[in-house]
């Protein structure tokens, strides 16, 4: 039997990342930048569909792949309604959730979009995403905000926490299911989760507003303060949405929402930047802390992700302030392309169900 192709695909807010792999051998892979000008003319995410279709099938193009042998194309599920872990055809249903983001804008929900679109042009291609943001495994006490009109949800990054979970039980020969964990997911957006046995128990809103502020997120703000700023007649909604999401953090204090370029700063003695870059290690630090007590202290290990884990002194910010807790164990970046593709693949087996979403 020949072996299976499979794309998969995987959209940041200012990059697209995608592989061809061979079963579970990467063929090629590229990641494609987006500067901030050239997305300013998409009025909403999902207008950037085509563009970025485009520039993933010219870059395979290029490679003279033969595309029609692709059996799977997954992408990155988005901003949808809560669902169960696992891995889902893209239906109908599905596509019209993910344009409509009545739940939230995120660059994700283009991941099956844009696997859609490229699987309907091809010939025995089918489209999944896998283990979406709004994946739900929070307790019920975990929901609770502190006014009944308003229920914490669950929003995080859901792949690449439970792939480097995984990853980690795998190097110390235990089952996932047997630890407990808290995985710390640091990119344009910064997720805290409590995988307790595994399910994650709880885990910050990486969307919107809560936990961490990040690059470009401004993570929980004191609530009357924020309301003051909604009633003061000086911003509309949109406005403070994006101060939210998109146009806080970082980028608000610093004018910039490049992590590298901020240490730059900071190592060459901008007070300010420095302020910024402790501050943001203190936050996360005391995040964990708050998850490590949702897991009642027993931690078998906290581990950090994400593209703000290349830099290695922010990581010992971090590690100083928590490891009297835990071993602290850290996978750079992301290893999302394989997780989805190795999620496809036992979909594919038989091995785990592809569900539906309704």
């Amino acid at each position: 039997m020949s072996k299976r192709l499979i794309l998969a695909i995987n959209p940041g807010s200012t990059s697209t990342k995608f592989a061809l792999l061979e079963e579970d051998v990467i063929l090629f892979e590229k990641t494609l930048r987006h500067t901030l000008g050239e997305l300013s003319g998409f009025r909403r995410i999902a207008d950037q569909m085509h563009y970025r279709r485009n520039l993933i099938m010219e870059e395979l193009t290029k490679e003279k792949f033969n595309l029609e042998s692709i059996s799977a194309v997954i992408g990155r599920g988005g901003v949808i309604k809560p669902i169960e872990s696992g891995i889902y055809e893209v239906n109908r249903k599905l596509r019209d959730d993910l344009i409509e983001a009545a739940r939230g804008e995120h660059a994700s929900n283009l991941g099956g979009l844009i696997a859609s679109d490229i699987a309907a042009s091809l010939p025995a291609a089918r489209a999944y995403i896998v283990d979406p943001v709004v994946v739900d495994e929070m307790a019920p006490v975990a929901r609770i905000s502190g006014h009944p009109e308003i229920e914490r949800v669950s929003i995080f990054h859901a792949l690449n926490q439970k792939a480097v979970a995984r990853l980690y039980a795998a190097s110390v020969a235990r089952e996932y299911e047997e630890l407990n964990l808290v995985v710390a997911h640091m990119g344009g957006g910064i997720s805290i989760g409590a995988h307790g046995k595994g399910k994650v128990v709880d885990v910050n809103n990486a969307l919107h507003g809560d936990g961490p502020f990040s690059p470009e997120r401004s993570g929980g703000l004191p609530a009357r303060q924020l309301l003051d700023l909604c009633f003061d007649g000086k911003h509309t909604y949109d406005e403070l949405k994006d101060m939210i999401c998109g146009k806080g953090g970082m980028l608000a204090y610093l004018g910039t929402n490049n992590f590298r370029q901020v240490y730059e700063m900071a190592d060459a003695g901008d007070q300010k930047a420095v302020l910024i870059t402790d501050a943001l290690a203190y936050q996360i630090a005391k995040e964990i802390g708050a998850m490590s007590a949702v897991l009642a202290g027993k931690v078998d290990a906290i581990i950090l992700t994400g593209g703000l884990a290349y830099q290695e002194s922010h990581v010992e910010k971090i590690r100083s302030r928590v490891e009297f807790i835990a071993r602290v164990v850290v996978y750079p970046g992301e290893d999302e392309i394989r997780a989805l593709a190795f999620n496809g693949l036992l979909a594919m087996d038989g091995k785990i169900e592809i569900k539906s979403y309704e």
